[in-house]
């Protein structure tokens, strides 16, 4: 009888550790499944903003180059306006020189006419 007890423990007990082996094989599947979800789950996050971040650095080099194109044709519109500026200036200037020309000719149109008068009049006399 003794004999019969200590086998039906031991069996018991078998049973128990096999059991409780099945449940710790169960508990370390499921506990994968768990981690391997929560992994994946994260790595779409990840994935997400690796790709974000690729397309931002795409569109910082192409904003880098438009910035670098726009601000060569804005210093050549610059250099375009200033050498309209001074060729207006020079025109200004030329003009002025002319009236200041056309004056002193004026002037001496009238002086060598007054003069022409005055010798028609004094050869007249």
């Amino acid at each position: 009888m003794l004999s019969r007890l200590l086998k039906e423990h031991q069996a018991k007990q078998s049973e128990r550790k096999e059991l409780q082996e099945r449940r710790r094989r169960e508990a370390i599947s499921a506990a994968t499944c768990l981690t391997e979800a929560l992994v994946d789950h994260l790595n779409v996050g990840v994935a997400q903003a690796y790709v974000n971040q690729r397309k931002l650095d795409h569109e910082v080099k192409t904003l880098q180059v438009q910035a670098s194109q726009f601000s060569k044709q804005t210093a050549q519109w610059i250099s375009m306006v200033e050498g309209f500026n001074q060729a207006l200036k020079e025109i200004g200037d030329v003009e002025n020189w002319a009236r200041s020309i056309e004056m002193d000719m004026r002037t001496t149109a009238t002086a060598l006419e007054y003069v022409h008068k005055g010798q028609l009049q004094s050869a007249s006399s």
